[in-house]
């Protein structure tokens, strides 16, 4: 062991001693120990928790580009963000801010004069705050129509480039000027619909800070299923395009649904108080006594539906005997730990595995449902409520909740799947 290691494993125990405490997700440098280099840091964080362990003799102890060091390695999700990206990743690891906007959501109907309409609104924020009301026509913005096939780009570019919103919106017969200034928006995770005369429970992502500031996607959900305990028709709760979030929230949701018994199991790599590294697992174990208990739900997913959202929907048909509708999910049954490093990047670095409640992986092949369609349709989700509760269903004739549909939270290039899981 070079003296440049030595150092390097005197820190990491300072580290981890301070931390240990505390499980945070971003683990800071000790300022009054002697720093590693960037790409020593790295290198000794990749060697002791980096999950792959086959592929750790290929990396350079002594190179000198993090880059390089990462590209090496076979596991996508495995990455290192620059100090100029650490902030923003940051941010939509943890919450659902969207920044600079009015608030909401959109789809797009094709062939008609303005097809742009707007699905959700968000009530804590500009548009919540002046009205503007759901499933209106979006005519113009700031004097500038809103028509044709370029009708969702036209809009988007007037919102990027202006802070002062005024749009004209058509509902039921009534036009509306509304006027809004742009805010930092904590997005809702999780929305409430009725389809048909069934309930439909949406959950786009497992975060920590939402609308919900102190609970974030758990509070969400808690506070509906505590308010409407006393509900007995069959619910559909949908996981499509879902990429996951934080592995302590997915789990402390599902544990709303599972009376008892095994949650999720977890292996992982990390390091000891000595810098040694080590491997551990932990078994979620649900308590009982939470609202969604003996309640009836089918869950819908398909092959978006990744990361957090395979180990909630693992855990509630398992744990919970809840049935799955749609396709096979995305096939995520790993997990990243995030360290912030010397010179305030962000190293990600799968170091976990999940297994299901039943101690099944599903890693690499996904979440096999239970009624199985040939499209992960809310058709599915309510055919499959027929199947296993009896409760008939009107045909969904697709209209609003099936169009095309544009969110404004801006997202990673790869379907928002690269922060995947952070302890």
């Amino acid at each position: 062991m070079n003296n440049c290691t030595l150092h390097i494993t005197h820190f990491f125990a300072a580290v981890f001693a301070l931390f240990l405490a505390g499980c945070s997700d971003f683990l800071e440098p000790v300022k009054s120990t002697p720093e590693p280099t960037e790409y020593s840091y790295n290198y000794w964080l990749l060697q002791r928790t980096y999950l792959y362990e086959d592929e750790l003799p290929q990396l350079d102890e002594n190179g000198d580009s993090v880059s390089e060091l990462y590209s090496k390695l076979s596991d996508r999700f495995t990455r290192y963000v620059p100090p100029s990206k650490s902030e923003e990743t940051s941010i939509h690891i943890n919450t659902s801010i969207v920044p600079g906007d009015v608030g909401m959501e959109y789809n797009v109907f094709p062939e008609t004069e303005h097809p742009l309409t707007i699905s959700r609104v968000y009530a804590e924020s500009p548009a919540g705050r002046a009205k503007v009301p759901r499933y209106g026509n979006i005519l113009n913005v700031n004097g500038v129509e809103i028509t044709g096939d370029a009708a969702y780009a036209t809009y988007d570019s007037v919102l990027s480039h202006s802070k002062e919103i005024s749009m004209k919106v058509a509902y039921k017969g009534d036009t509306t000027l509304f006027k809004m200034t742009k805010e930092d928006v904590y997005a809702p995770t999780i929305f409430v619909d009725t389809l048909n005369e069934t309930v439909v429970i949406t959950i786009t992502s497992f975060k920590l800070n939402t609308v919900n500031r102190e609970e974030g996607t758990l509070g969400e959900l808690k506070a509906y299923l505590d308010s409407t305990q006393n509900y007995s028709q069959p619910r559909l709760i949908d996981l499509r395009n879902n990429p996951g979030g934080h592995v302590n929230h997915c789990t402390a949701m599902a544990d709303l649904f599972i009376e008892s018994g095994d949650i999720s199991t977890r292996f992982w790599r990390t390091f000891a108080p000595d810098g040694e590294s080590i491997h551990r697992t932990e078994t979620e174990v649900a308590k009982s006594g939470d609202a969604g208990e003996k309640s009836k739900f089918v869950a819908l997913v398909n092959k978006n539906s990744a990361s957090c959202a395979e180990i909630f929907a693992a855990a509630i048909q398992e744990g919970a005997d809840i049935p799955i509708a749609g396709t096979a999910t995305y096939g995520k049954g790993i997990g990243q730990s995030t360290w912030k490093t010397p010179a305030g990047a962000l190293a990600i670095i799968t170091n976990l595995e999940f297994l299901t409640p039943k101690g099944n992986s599903y890693n690499k092949v996904g979440v096999t449902p239970d009624y199985t369609c040939e499209s992960a349709t809310y058709q599915c989700g309510l055919d499959a409520i027929q199947k296993f509760y009896g409760k008939k269903s009107k045909k969904s004739s697709g209209s609003l909740l099936e169009a095309k549909k544009y969110l404004r939270q801006k997202t990673f290039t790869e379907g928002a799947l690269l922060p995947g899981d952070d302890e």
